[in-house]
């Protein structure tokens, strides 16, 4: 059976979080097709992989018998989050967006994975998996908005996950999320409405078009 590999990077719990809320209705549907399956999860907000070290970085390029303890150790922990990379059918991320980038956690966790020579390189060890990243912001940074100049997130993950770890990457965008809560943006609300509700119908669609490719 297919495993998928969730990543929820989202300060807040559940509900109060509409990355974890639309990753979830994903998950949930995923499941139902793949009641048998496996699924990998890091929660980075409640359990963060470390930052990337001198140790960890200047591993990846000293032969396994020259290094010292401290970079086989970090080493070590960046092969781990490598393997279940590597070890996914599909991957799902969720990405809110934090000061016009996303959350520090989920930084660290594409700071560690792309091994050049493995997961990165000519012959990334994922490449073709596909990726969806529950790109979730509070306003708006859509072409033709005022500030779609300011939209740094897909512009970066398309760059690190499709272009060095050569994953098939796909987005599901939940925006203006702020409209309900600042009452400077409450004529948004049914342009956020409608956005979330795309974005849970997307959620579906896409679990179920994987689990049918996988169920091929």
């Amino acid at each position: 059976m297919a495993t998928l590999l969730h990543i929820d990077s989202s300060v807040f719990p559940s509900e109060a979080s509409s990355s974890r809320s639309v990753t979830a209705a994903f998950r949930r549907t995923w499941e139902e097709q793949h009641p048998e399956g496996t699924v990998l999860y890091r929660d980075l907000a409640a359990d963060p992989v470390p930052h990337i070290t001198a140790d960890a970085w200047s591993a990846g390029y000293t032969a396994p018998s020259e290094r010292t303890r401290a970079q086989s150790a970090a080493f070590a922990a960046r092969v781990k989050l490598i393997e279940e990379l590597e070890q996914a059918d599909a991957v799902l991320i969720g990405a809110p967006m934090y000061n016009f980038s996303i959350p520090s956690t989920l930084k660290a966790w594409l700071d560690s994975v792309p091994l050049l020579g493995r997961a990165a390189g000519e012959t990334p060890s994922a490449q073709g998996t596909p990726v969806i990243v529950v790109a979730s912001r509070g306003g708006s940074y859509a072409p033709g908005t005022p500030r779609e100049g300011y939209e740094f997130v897909q512009n970066y993950l398309q760059a690190v996950l499709k272009g060095t770890l050569g994953l098939d990457l796909d987005f599901i965008v939940p925006e203006l999320t702020m409209a309900p809560r600042n009452p400077a943006t409450s004529e948004l609300i049914p342009l956020y409405e409608a956005s979330r509700m795309r974005a849970f119908e997307d959620a579906t669609t896409k679990a179920k078009e994987l689990a049918e490719r996988f169920a091929a």
